[in-house]
């Protein structure tokens, strides 16, 4: 289908190409398209291509400025695919919110960084009292998320036993 074929060439990153001349060639096929495909029965494609890409249409160029950006999210949606299945055989349960909550954003890294070859070298390189510090503060963050988890699952008894750990507190006069 030759508008595909002009989008996927417009869209092919090259050295000479920039954000700007990237936009104005598919502006130029957009347009191409809507005077070409006029027909009845090519209104349902026009629209559909038109709305789509307009979907898209705030970050489709900014690869071409900023080399270091990938063209698609390909990669990290198989990533997080892949990390998805592995936590779904280990446990047993489709969603991993909770295993998410529970352990931090993080532990999605966990799989990727024990496969990486230089994984010891790199962690030799942080000394005990920066990783002590940073322990402290992950552990700190998740508490928070853990006593927001017990509040929801039964407010009554969480607030009663904040009552009575602050209740001892408290010096009679």
């Amino acid at each position: 289908m030759e508008p595909i074929r002009r989008i996927v060439s417009a869209l092919e990153p090259t050295e000479a190409k920039s954000s700007s001349t990237v936009r104005k060639e598919m502006e130029a096929i957009i347009e191409w398209l809507r005077r070409t495909y006029d027909r009845d029965t090519d209104v349902a494609m026009v629209k559909n291509l038109t709305s789509y890409t307009k979907g898209f249409w705030k970050g489709l160029f900014s690869c071409y400025d900023h080399g270091h950006l990938p063209r698609t999210n390909n990669d990290h949606e198989r990533f997080f695919r892949q990390t998805k299945t592995r936590h779904r055989r280990m446990t047993g349960r489709r969603s991993w919110n909770e295993y998410i909550l529970r352990n931090g954003e993080y532990v999605v890294l966990v799989d990727d960084a024990l496969q990486q070859e230089d994984l010891t070298n790199r962690l030799s390189l942080v000394s005990y009292e920066n990783y002590k510090e940073q322990k402290k503060r992950w552990n700190n963050r998740l508490n928070e998320s853990v006593l927001r988890r017990r509040f929801r699952k039964d407010p009554l008894a969480y607030l009663q036993k904040l009552e009575n750990k602050h209740s001892v507190l408290v010096i009679p006069l």
